[in-house]
């Protein structure tokens, strides 16, 4: 089911039948970027156990960490809602922005200036070659979906962000909302 056409800042959900990969089993997905040469995005609803904090012991703040995709896990990517104070901001869409001068958000953070719900970070992103995600799209893996939600996503999105989505959609997604997420321990 494809709502609208491919591109950055729609949301991808998780069909149902995405079941026993650990990174997209019931996840949404920001995408942070589609062109000709492949797609970028974000997954919004899998939070890890670390905190920023952990990670970069020198900003104090215990920010959650997201599980970001399956790409470059090693790697810390953030996006934001506020690119007047974070310089070097890539626009994604609908008031989201993509990364900047790192060195600047680090100050932001430790003076209180950024709160939760302006800021996301993540280990990793989901990447797709050129026409792969199309060719997931038509496999019927994912359900595109415009992101109503424009910048609020940063403090809306949580772990039952999957749930709540295939309730909105309805219909014969409608069964899926309260199903196991592994269909063997039903």
């Amino acid at each position: 089911m494809i709502s609208e056409k491919l591109k950055k800042g729609s949301l991808l959900i998780a069909e149902p039948s995405i079941i026993g990969d650990l990174s997209f089993n019931r996840s949404v997905i920001l995408l942070a970027d589609h062109n000709e040469d492949g797609s970028v995005g974000f997954i919004m609803n899998k939070p890890l156990k670390f905190k920023l904090n952990d990670l970069v012991p020198e900003i104090n703040s215990k920010f959650k960490v997201y599980n970001g995709g399956p790409v470059e896990q090693d790697n810390l990517y953030f996006i934001h809602n506020i690119p007047e104070l974070i310089p070097d901001s890539v626009e994604i869409s609908n008031g989201i922005f993509w990364g900047g001068n790192f060195e600047v958000t680090k100050d932001l953070l430790n003076s209180g200036i950024v709160k939760k719900k302006n800021i996301r970070f993540f280990l990793g992103y989901s990447g797709w070659g050129f026409n792969q995600l199309e060719t997931e799209l038509q496999a019927n893996s994912w359900i595109l979906h415009k992101n109503i939600y424009g910048k609020k996503i940063l403090s809306i999105a949580s772990t039952s962000f999957w749930k709540e989505q295939i309730l909105e959609l309805g219909g014969e997604y409608l069964i899926w909302s309260n199903a196991p997420e592994n269909p063997i321990l039903n």
